[in-house]
C-alpha cells in the first residue's frame, strides 16, 4: 500500500505522523510525506521520501516585540491562512503529485485541509491525526466558509459543518481526558500512543549534577515573536538550585542570550525525547506538541502562552492540575522563579501529570494505528 502522510504546519504538526510512518514502513508499505517546502529537509533527514506542496509565504522569520494574546484574532487567522491560502496552494500541488504518485491512503494532520480536499476529490480513504490537543481552536464556523471556495474549485459540495476531516478515521495521540468537553472529538476517533523515538542523551546531560533538570522552550514559530521573554525567564531560572536546558530554535543564535552560569545549557534544538526522561519540569509556551511531550513523561509544567492554541492548552493544563500559567507580557523574572519553585515543591502537580502519563501509556501504540489504517483501506 502507498501511504501519503501530509502536514501543513511545522514540526509540531509533523511529529505525531512519524511513529505511524515508521510502523508502516516496517510492515512493508511505501511511505512518503508532503509538507510545505521549508519542512522538506527535516523529513528527508528522518529518512523518508518527501515532496513539497504549497508555499512558504508568511513564514519568513521576523523578530517582533511581544504582543498580548488575541485568541479570537488567531482563530480567524486559521480560516484565512489554513482554510483559504494554504489549502488552495497545497490542493493544487497535491493534485498534481497524486496523479503521479497515486496514494492508496492519506494520513493528514488535522489542519491540512488542502490534502483532505484532494483525498476527497480522488475518493481516496483518509485518516486525520489530531495535533491541536485541547480543542476549540479550529472552528467550523470560521473555517468552512473559506474552504467552500476551495471545494468549489475542485467540484466538491460545500461542507458547512466541517465533516471532511472526520469522515473516515481520526487518530488522537492525546489522552482522552485532556480534551475539553466543550469540544468533543467525533465518533470516528481512536486514541493511540505515538511516542517519539528515544535517542541516546547527550553526554553533558549525563555529566550534570543531580539538581532537578528543567527544560525551557518557546517552540519553533513563536520563539521569534517573544521579545525579551527568553532573557526574563532565564533570569528567573538560573539562580534556582536547578539545572536548566534551553532550546531557542533555528532562527535565534544562542549567543544572543549572553554568558550563562554552569547550570544553564543553551542549544538551538534538541529532540524532546533525548531530554524529557531526565527532566523534572517543563517551562514552555504551551504548544500542543510541547504539552503532549511533557505529559508522556509525567512532567508538570509552567506555561507562558504566546498565541495560537497555546492559551487553550494552558487553560486545560491548569484545570487538570498539571501546570501553572504565567502572562508573557507582564511576567517578571522573580515571578518565574517563584512559579517554578512552587510547582517543583508541590507533589500534586507531578501526581496529576503522572496520572495523564499513565493514561497515555495505557493506549495502544503505532502498530494499532497502522492496523486501523489497513482496515480502512480494505473497507474502502
Amino acid at each position: 500500500m502507498r501511504i501519503l502522510f501530509t502536514f501543513a504546519g511545522g514540526s509540531g504538526h509533523l511529529e505525531p505522523l512519524i511513529p505511524i510512518a515508521r510502523a508502516a514502513e516496517a510492515a512493508g508499505h511505501t511511505v512518503a510525506f508532503a509538507g510545505r517546502p521549508w519542512m522538506v529537509p527535516t523529513v528527508l533527514a528522518l529518512g523518508f521520501a518527501a515532496f513539497p506542496a504549497g508555499s512558504d509565504a508568511g513564514l519568513t522569520p521576523r523578530r517582533l516585540p511581544l504582543a498580548p494574546i488575541d485568541l479570537e484574532r488567531d482563530i480567524r487567522a486559521v480560516g484565512e491562512g489554513f482554510g483559504r491560502r494554504i489549502a488552495r496552494e497545497r490542493a493544487a500541488d497535491l493534485l498534481r503529485l497524486c496523479r503521479d504518485w497515486a496514494p492508496d491512503l492519506f494520513v493528514c494532520e488535522e489542519i491540512d485541509f488542502g490534502a483532505l480536499i484532494v483525498a476527497e476529490r480522488f475518493a481516496t480513504p483518509h485518516a486525520t491525526v489530531i495535533v491541536i490537543g485541547a480543542g476549540g481552536f479550529v472552528r467550523p464556523e470560521v473555517v468552512a466558509g473559506p474552504l467552500a471556495e476551495i471545494r468549489a474549485e475542485h467540484d466538491l459540495e460545500p461542507d458547512p459543518a466541517l465533516t471532511m476531516p472526520s469522515r473516515d478515521l481520526v487518530l488522537s495521540p492525546f489522552p482522552p481526558s485532556y480534551r475539553d468537553a466543550a469540544f468533543p472529538l467525533p465518533a470516528t476517533t481512536h486514541f493511540v500512543r505515538l511516542p517519539s523515538r528515544d535517542d541516546p542523551p547527550a553526554a553533558w546531560i549525563m555529566r550534570r549534577d543531580r539538581a532537578p533538570l528543567v527544560y525551557f522552550t518557546l517552540g519553533t514559530i513563536y520563539n521569534v515573536e517573544s521579545g525579551d521573554l527568553f532573557q526574563r525567564v532565564l533570569a528567573g531560572l538560573r539562580d534556582l538550585p536547578i539545572s536548566v536546558v534551553v532550546t531557542v530554535g533555528r532562527d535565534i543564535d544562542p549567543a544572543e542570550l549572553g554568558p550563562q552560569p554552569a547550570n544553564v545549557h543553551v542549544e538551538r534544538f534538541i529532540p524532546q525525547a533525548t531530554l524529557l526522561s531526565h527532566c523534572q519540569l517543563v517551562v514552555s509556551h504551551g504548544g500542543s506538541g510541547s504539552v503532549l511531550g511533557a505529559l508522556m513523561y509525567g512532567l508538570p509544567m509552567v506555561l507562558i502562552p504566546l498565541g495560537a492554541d497555546q492559551p487553550l492548552n494552558a487553560a486545560r493544563c491548569e484545570s487538570l492540575g498539571v501546570a501553572l500559567t504565567l502572562d508573557a507580557v507582564r511576567i517578571t523574572s522573580p515571578a518565574v522563579g517563584e512559579a517554578v519553585s512552587r510547582v517543583l515543591a508541590d507533589p500534586a502537580y507531578r501526581g496529576a501529570a503522572q496520572r495523564l502519563r499513565d493514561e497515555i501509556a495505557a493506549l495502544p501504540g503505532p502498530d494499532h494505528a497502522l492496523a486501523l489504517l489497513e482496515q480502512l483501506a480494505r473497507a474502502k
